[in-house]
């Protein structure tokens, strides 16, 4: 296998409906500005309240990919 380096970032995606589309909203934004995307882990699920609602679901999460530095 090829010697490759991979950048980690972290990323909060939010939904109205559920943790699994929040998880994949991170995604989707990610994927739209990052390139060769290669593993998504939640590493946290948390909810927003108001006045004892849930109005949001978030999830946080890692995310990698190829890292193409200047060499």
């Amino acid at each position: 296998m090829a010697e490759s380096v991979y950048k980690v970032i972290e990323l909060v995606g939010t939904s109205s409906d559920s943790w699994e589309k929040a998880a994949a909203t991170a995604i989707r934004k990610a994927s739209a500005s990052l390139r060769d995307l290669r593993i998504a882990e939640v590493v946290e699920l948390d909810m927003q309240l108001d006045d004892g609602k849930i109005i949001a679901y978030r999830a946080r999460v890692k995310v990698s990919f190829k890292y193409g530095g200047g060499d």
